[in-house]
Parts: C-alpha cells; sequence; structure tokens
C-alpha cells in the first residue's frame, strides 16, 4: 500500500505528429532554405563589410576627428569665446556699469523718491484725513437717512406681514391639495404602472436569454468549432513548420555562407596574400636589412657622434665665455678681499683653512677662534 502511494503517476498522452506535419516539413524547409540562402549571405558580406569599414575608415576617422577637436577646435572656439565676450559683452558691461546705472539712479530715481517722500506722501496723508473725517461720515449719514430707514420701514410694517398672508393662503389653497392628490391618486396609479413594466421586462429578458443562448450555439457549432479544427489540425502544424524551418534554413544558409566566405578567403590569400607576403618576406625584408645595417646605421652613428661633438663644443663655449666674463669682472672690479671669517689669527700648523703644514710649528685648534669666542659668549 505504501508502495502505491509513493508511486509517480504516468504522464499525460501527447499526440504523434499527424501526416499532414511529415508531408509538408519537407517541401517547406527545402522552399524557405532556396529563399533564406541569398539573403543570409547577404547579412554575413554586410556584417563583414560593417566590420571592415569600421575597422579600417570609422576608428581612424573617428580619432583623427576626435583629435582636430581636441587640438584644433577646442582651442579656436576658446579663442573665439574670448574675443566674443571682448568685443560684445564687456563694452555693454561697462556702458552698464558707468554710464547708464549712474544716469538712471541720480537722474531718475533719486527726485522721484524725493518727490514721494516730500510731496506724494504728505498730500497721500491730507487727502486720506479729508477722507476718514469728513466725506465718510456725511456719506453715510445722508445713505442710512434716504435709503435705509425707509426700506427697512417699508419691510418691517409692510412687505413682511404681506409675505406671512401671501404664505398662508398659498399652502391651503395649493400645497395641501397637491400632497392629497398625490398621495390618493399618483402614488397607486405609478404603482400599478410600474409592476406592469417590470412583468413585460422579466417576460422580454427571457425571451432575450433564449435567442441569444440559440444565437452562441448556432455560432459555436457552425463557426467557432470549424475554425478551431482548422487552427489546431492546419493552421498551428503549417506555423510551426514554417517558423523551425526558417531557423534550420537559417543556419544551414549560415554554415553554407561561412563555407563560401572560407573559399573566397582562401582564392584572396593565395592569390594575394601568399605572394604578397613571399615578396616581402624574400625581397623587403633583406633589403630592409641590407639598408638598415649598411646605410642608416653608419647614418645613425655619425648623427650621434656629431651630435655629441656639438655638445662638446657648445659646453666648451660656454665654459670659455664663463672665464671670458669672470676675468673682465675682476678687470673692471678688482678682486674681491676674501676674509676668511673662521680664522682670525692666522698659525703656522695646519689649520682648517690650510693644507699644509710647518714641521717647526706647533699644532693649532681645529676650532676657530670665532666660534670659540661664540660659546664663550653663549
Amino acid at each position: 500500500m505504501d508502495l502505491d502511494k509513493h508511486r509517480t503517476p504516468p504522464p499525460p498522452y501527447e499526440g504523434g505528429e499527424g501526416c499532414l506535419t511529415s508531408l509538408v516539413r519537407i517541401p517547406v524547409r527545402i522552399v524557405v532554405l532556396v529563399l533564406v540562402l541569398p539573403v543570409r549571405m547577404v547579412w554575413d558580406l554586410l556584417v563583414a563589410g560593417g566590420r571592415l569599414l569600421e575597422r579600417a575608415l570609422l576608428r581612424p576617422l573617428g580619432r583623427a576627428l576626435e583629435w582636430v577637436y581636441d587640438q584644433v577646435l577646442t582651442p579656436v572656439g576658446r579663442a573665439l569665446g574670448w574675443l566674443a565676450v571682448a568685443l560684445f559683452v564687456w563694452p555693454w558691461v561697462g556702458l552698464w556699469r558707468y554710464l547708464v546705472v549712474p544716469v538712471v539712479r541720480y537722474g531718475v530715481v533719486v527726485p522721484l523718491k524725493w518727490l514721494h517722500s516730500a510731496v506724494l506722501t504728505p498730500a497721500g496723508h491730507g487727502l486720506r484725513w479729508v477722507y476718514d473725517r469728513l466725506l465718510v461720515p456725511a456719506v453715510t449719514g445722508l445713505v442710512t437717512l434716504l435709503l435705509v430707514w425707509p426700506a427697512v420701514g417699508a419691510w418691517r410694517y409692510f412687505l413682511r406681514p404681506l409675505g406671512i398672508a401671501v404664505d398662508r393662503l398659498v399652502v391651503h389653497l395649493v400645497v395641501v391639495p397637491l400632497l392629497w392628490f398625490h398621495r390618493n391618486v399618483l402614488t397607486p396609479v405609478g404603482h400599478g404602472i410600474a409592476w406592469t413594466l417590470l412583468m413585460a421586462g422579466k417576460g422580454l429578458a427571457a425571451t432575450a436569454r433564449g435567442v441569444w443562448a440559440a444565437a452562441v450555439w448556432l455560432v459555436m457549432t457552425l463557426l467557432v468549432l470549424p475554425l478551431g479544427w482548422v487552427y489546431r489540425r492546419v493552421l498551428a502544424p503549417v506555423g510551426r513548420e514554417i517558423v523551425a524551418a526558417v531557423g534550420v534554413a537559417w543556419r544551414i544558409a549560415g554554415y553554407l555562407s561561412r563555407a563560401v566566405g572560407r573559399v573566397l578567403a582562401w582564392l584572396a590569400w593565395n592569390l594575394v596574400g601568399a605572394p604578397v607576403t613571399w615578396v616581402y618576406r624574400t625581397v623587403c625584408t633583406p633589403v630592409g636589412h641590407f639598408l638598415r645595417d649598411t646605410v642608416w646605421a653608419p647614418v645613425k652613428a655619425a648623427a650621434l657622434e656629431a651630435g655629441r661633438a656639438a655638445r662638446g663644443a657648445l659646453a666648451s663655449a660656454r665654459e670659455t665665455l664663463r672665464a671670458a666674463r669672470r676675468d673682465a669682472w675682476r678687470a673692471l672690479v678688482g678682486t674681491p678681499q676674501v676674509t676668511d671669517a673662521r680664522e682670525l689669527n692666522a698659525s703656522a700648523a695646519r689649520t682648517l683653512g690650510r693644507t699644509t703644514t710647518v714641521p717647526s710649528a706647533a699644532p693649532a685648534s681645529e676650532i676657530s677662534l670665532l666660534a670659540e669666542k661664540t660659546v664663550k659668549r653663549g
């Protein structure tokens, strides 16, 4: 029982390919291969041409354009920008800053500000005082006396009692009869009409449902089922086979296109590349090596030797010029007095400032007198 529980269910049944699929597959693939092969060869040719064009033309052209942009257009653009700013921006800025702004400020703004603060503001305050203190109370009292009080008296003693009387008359003569007529006549009649329409609507709905069901059955039986059978049995297998045939034909065309490309490459190599390579290796390379060893190397060595000789001559000339300049300076100014601050009192023995030693002299101290005085002072 446990083994039966854990036993896997059998896979669902899948129908095999029909005879129509087997009959359509091979002709469709042959026709699609004939149609797709030229397209694939043209596509591969365009791809190879595009790669060659990008590698041989577009990439160097892009680098050249980038160099032109960086080395030519950018400096020229900066120079033109600076020139445009210098010719068109700076004069207008100076005109605005040193002519227009002072003229407007001291010729228009300052007089208008003085006029506003000294003339218009006091005049406005005076007019406001006249309006608030004299004109507004007079007009308010006149309007109240001539309009407000008569209107209030008419509303209170005439219009309001008249409105109340008319309202009561309308309620008793119109509203009450209309309410009775609606309650006792219109409401029962409306309920009867609504019930009749509801029954008629239910009957029409039942009839419409029957007609709709019959129409749906006819459409399903006469149109949908045949179309579904045609789609499942004819269109779907043919479509799948066409898609599969296009894929297979595209791959086979790729293999054929690559084979044709290899043949063309082999022919190009054997007809052009191999002879050119042989000529380069057997003729150009030995000639180039001969020219390099017999012509270029001696010329290069001679040029290097000439450069060294020129540098040596320039160094000698520079040193001669420096010596002549020092001699001329000594002739004009004189020999400078060299005073060694380290040795105030000369000693016959070897000192820091001398390189000779007197045999009979006592050795002097290796520390100068100036240094000893500095240490004592410190």
